[in-house]
């Protein structure tokens, strides 16, 4: 017992002089160490952004979407595949305002969209009004709204208030308080029907697909506009809570929607910009594999010349008896704290940088390409830990063949050559 403690404290003396005595350390050997580090620090900070990043964007372009347009979008099966819902259903249906056959459904809200034209003295737009009443989840997109308020479709009467983006507002000269015109093609084609509105909001939701075309409005006046019947509507939205499960209970839905109705998933409705934001996995994975293979050639270089550097001492550690895989434990134990020492300042200076630009937001982006106007992060500490011990655990995979040089060093050579 007493011997194996003179190893274990032999090998804790060596460890030490070789991470922290300055003095037993060649100028060479410690310049490469701190390359090392320092490139351990920087691959961290590059890992940590990029998950942060990635996952920001995932999830702010998803949340966006789905809070404008539904996770799922339950609608008359009658082929129409525009944003104008065209025939109508009645709003009396089994799943609504309750989904009580998918639990997973968290709320349902009934829609109407007409597509029309707003004229003005200088220009026109072609617009599309989405319709829709008490029971529209404000919560969802209230963030967005930047001047003015929502609007009220609570009372018994036909209302005429409307919300405008910021797009349409600025390209049409409207500002809160004013009132705009919009025009309706009938559906025979032929006369126009107008509907005059008042504005008491403008949001901005970034997502140009949106801006561009929607107004909010009464959906009770666009049925007075379609000549529909006060309890028909054009469609349902759904929500639910876990987005990673829409498939599934995209599923259900239609299975427990009647079968003259069909629902369509975000997913489905928007495929180009979700096989978009697929690729940031690939970036972030890609990000990930470069910084640990920079990372873990550098500490490799670092292992390499701290055992060059003390060929005479492993050649006296063997002639005293120590066996290969005890020196190698020691060279392991400080390449274990220069990478521990890494990934603190890593952990440091990117979760500094992620912070800075939450509460802050100082990186912008352009939202007509990535729908957002700044660089959305979020910070999980569950990713972080694992992306922690995942550096770690390959840094120290990635050195165990290197350290294997130490047995090819013949301990009659090595005091020789010192």
């Amino acid at each position: 017992m007493k011997k194996i403690i003179r190893i274990l404290n032999l090998e804790y003396f060596i460890a030490k002089r070789l991470s922290g005595g300055t003095s037993y350390k060649s100028s060479a050997s410690s310049t490469i160490i701190k390359i090392a580090t320092v490139a351990i620090v920087l691959g961290m900070v590059m890992m940590l952004i990029a998950i942060s990043v990635t996952l920001g964007l995932q999830r702010e372009i998803r949340q966006k979407i789905s809070a404008f347009s539904g996770d799922m979008l339950v609608s008359n099966f009658d082929g129409n595949n525009s944003e104008e819902t065209v025939n109508p259903i009645t709003i009396h249906q089994d799943f609504y305002p309750d989904f009580e056959a998918v639990p997973e459904v968290t709320h349902v809200q009934a829609i109407t969209s007409r597509a029309g034209i707003i004229r003005t003295k200088e220009t026109f737009e072609g617009i599309i009004v989405k319709g829709v009443g008490d029971d529209y989840d404000w919560s969802r997109i209230e963030s967005y709204i930047i001047e003015g308020r929502k609007p009220n479709f609570t009372e018994e009467g036909l209302s005429t208030e409307t919300m405008f983006s910021t797009y349409l507002a600025n390209r049409l000269g409207f500002k809160v308080g004013d009132k705009a015109i919009v025009y309706f093609i009938n559906q025979e084609g032929v006369k126009f029907r107008s509907l005059r509105l008042d504005i008491v909001g403008l949001y901005e939701s970034a997502f140009q697909e949106f801006d561009k075309v929607y107004i909010m409005a009464d959906r009770r006046q666009l049925a007075r506009i379609n000549k529909w019947k006060k309890d028909e509507v054009g469609a349902f939205e759904v929500f639910i809570d876990d987005f990673n499960e829409i498939e599934r209970v995209n599923n259900l839905v239609y299975k427990n929607s009647g079968s003259f109705l069909r629902s369509i998933s975000v997913l489905q409705r928007n495929p180009n910009i979700f096989e978009w934001v697929k690729l940031f996995d690939f970036n972030m994975i890609l990000i990930i594999v470069v910084m640990i293979l920079v990372a873990g050639i550098n500490i490799i270089v670092a292992l390499l010349v701290l055992v060059l550097e003390r060929t005479q001492m492993i050649g006296v550690l063997k002639a005293l008896g120590s066996s290969d895989w005890s020196i190698r434990k020691v060279f392991l134990y400080n390449a274990m704290y220069l990478i521990g020492i890494g990934l603190f300042w890593g952990n440091v200076i990117g979760i500094g940088i992620l912070c800075i630009q939450k509460y802050f937001g100082l990186v912008t982006l352009d939202p007509a390409t990535y729908y957002v106007d700044k660089a959305p992060v979020v910070i999980e500490f569950g990713f972080i830990a694992m992306l922690n011990i995942g550096v770690f655990i390959t840094c120290l995979l990635m050195l165990i063949i290197p350290s294997y040089i130490i047995t090819k060093i013949n301990p009659v050579k090595a005091i020789r050559f010192a």
